[in-house]
């Protein structure tokens, strides 16, 4: 029997290169079974500020292929001010007209140093893929708190916790795409 290769995108709302969102969605690329490949977006911050009626760039036009080529989506934000990051704001706000995120299956996760799990970013995040129309049930959303205490000396996450909700994360996109 041939399975086919589930797509899924990573896209993590931290530009830092040591961002624990970015950490955490290498992590569960780790999590998904062997039909299942996860490819993390880079390029948020290529992408102008939205406002209609610019023309999109190649990063703009990169950003949505990658949306539409995947089956599934994570996504993965810390929390700046009570809210979503200005970079993965404005990248989502590009596909509002458009609707690639439309029907789409998605999973939320923040994650935050504090004890709100960045609880106010995940809010945040929820609202704005329900307006965009992703395909989400009640378990599609999860949100860490004290990141920095759940990652090993190697630089991973190490929390069985934290991983078990993680591959519960996995396991429910996977569900909700097939």
């Amino acid at each position: 029997m041939i399975v086919k290769t589930i797509k899924l995108l990573g896209i993590s709302g931290s530009l830092r290169a040591d961002s624990t969102n970015t950490l955490i969605l290498k992590t569960m690329r780790n999590l998904l079974p062997a039909h299942a490949e996860l490819e993390i977006f880079e390029g948020l911050d290529e992408m102008p500020h939205f406002s209609p009626g610019i023309p999109e760039t190649e990063g703009v036009t990169r950003f949505k292929q990658a949306i539409l080529d995947a089956d599934g989506v994570i996504i993965c934000t810390p929390e700046y001010a009570f809210g979503v990051p200005g970079t993965l704001k404005n990248g989502l706000d590009w596909t509002v007209a458009t609707g690639e995120f439309n029907d789409k299956p998605v999973s939320a996760i923040s994650a935050s140093p504090l004890n709100s799990g960045g609880d106010k970013a995940l809010a945040s995040l929820l609202l704005t893929l329900t307006a965009l129309g992703t395909r989400r049930n009640e378990a599609s959303a999860l949100s860490i708190p004290n990141i920095k205490m759940k990652i090993g000396s190697e630089q991973q996450i190490a929390d069985e916790p934290t991983l078990h909700a993680l591959k519960q994360q996995c396991d429910n996109l996977l569900a909700l795409i097939l």
